[in-house]
């Protein structure tokens, strides 16, 4: 986007947009400079074209093939909303058509036969009553001071939802581990003590594990209770420089340290990690799709062993119903880019359902 303004005086032949995903959102300043780049033939590279949206694939065609799906405001009412709010199968159906000529799609199946086995395991992890008091706490009075009557109007809806997702944040902090949401907390994590508990089984067999966490706090808290067991271990998040990822990645592959903390953004893509037959997350992400990114950086190509991903999830938390979201989102993808299944987006109602929990 630095240079956007001298590149766009230029008529390319070919512009290749590798790890395209970077521009699924139409509105930020980098997917704007991509649409000011003239050339005759552009291509668009990424593992997740559709992440959360079809605002998402509309802001790819938007770079690729300007006009191909038309305006913004005519693809939303022609498909977008019918898809995803209305959960139109014949609409799905059209747009999978009418995109099908302009995709190549491999999957790793297609393309890395040989690749050694993948095993997902969920692994439940009790809250204690004393985190189980925090919680219910917690989501009770979430819960009351969002359904308190107030006014009304888009701003005051839009002030809501954030609000909303303000305490899904807090919950799910709270799930990983009390001193997150209080930091002057003695409770004990019980996910942190399943997670010690687990690296201990893994130590014995002679395994080498990435461990992925969209908190970068709840890292560090893993990171010093690591340290207090002389576990030693490899850490990277947003703030570490490039040079410094370099050099960490290649110590890891060379190296025999037993565990890579990483930040889920900040790894998630761009690392070859096949040192590890071991990924962990600590906590679910929204989008399965960021998840098997960041697993990917142990499954991929040079992998010669098999690889087990292992999902920490509080039982009875805001974590299950997270996890059940991944089929949601699983089934948006596969019904556009496939020619099956649907989902919907969630609105302010749903997300008070995610907090609220199994009835």
């Amino acid at each position: 986007a630095r240079d956007d303004g001298a590149l766009a005086n230029v008529r390319f032949g070919t512009i290749v947009f590798d790890e395209a995903q970077a521009l699924k959102n139409a509105r930020t300043q980098r997917a704007k400079a991509a649409r000011r780049l003239q050339g005759d033939f552009r291509l668009a590279l990424t593992g997740t074209p559709l992440e959360n949206h079809l605002g998402e694939l509309w802001s790819l065609f938007a770079i690729v093939s300007p006009g191909f799906l038309g305006s913004w405001a005519h693809f939303s009412k022609r498909f977008a909303n019918p898809i995803e709010r209305d959960g139109d199968t014949d609409k799905r159906g059209a747009l999978g058509q009418r995109l099908r000529p302009f995709l190549l799609r491999r999957t790793k199946k297609e393309v890395t036969p040989e690749l050694p086995p993948r095993t997902d395991v969920v692994r439940p992890v009790e809250l204690s009553d004393a985190e189980r008091n925090l919680y219910d706490a917690i989501r009770r009075d979430a819960l009351e001071s969002l359904v308190a009557p107030g006014a009304g109007g888009a701003r005051a809806e839009s002030k809501r939802r954030f609000d909303v997702l303000a305490a899904m944040t807090r919950l799910r902090l709270l799930a990983c581990h009390p001193r997150l949401v209080d930091a002057a907390s003695s409770v004990p994590s019980s996910k942190l003590a399943a997670f010690l508990e687990l690296i201990e089984e893994l130590r014995a067999d002679g395994h080498r594990a990435l461990v992925f966490s969209q908190f970068t706090s709840l890292l560090r808290l893993v990171r010093d209770a690591l340290d207090l067991r002389g576990i030693r271990s490899l850490y990277l998040d947003g703030s570490t420089p490039v040079k410094k990822r370099a050099d960490l990645v290649q110590a890891w592959q060379d190296g025999d340290d037993p565990l890579f903390l990483i930040s889920l953004k900040a790894g998630g893509t761009g690392l070859n990690l096949t040192a590890a037959d071991t990924v962990i997350h600590l906590d679910p992400w929204w989008n399965p799709a960021v998840e098997d990114q960041a697993s990917d950086r142990a499954h991929r190509i040079g992998q010669d062993k098999p690889v087990t991903v292992v999902r920490l999830v509080a039982q009875e938390t805001i974590e299950e119903s997270v996890l059940a979201l991944h089929g949601d989102k699983r089934a948006l993808f596969q019904g556009v880019l496939e020619g099956t299944g649907e989902a919907a987006k969630l609105d302010t109602q749903e997300l008070m359902a995610l907090i609220r929990g199994p009835e």
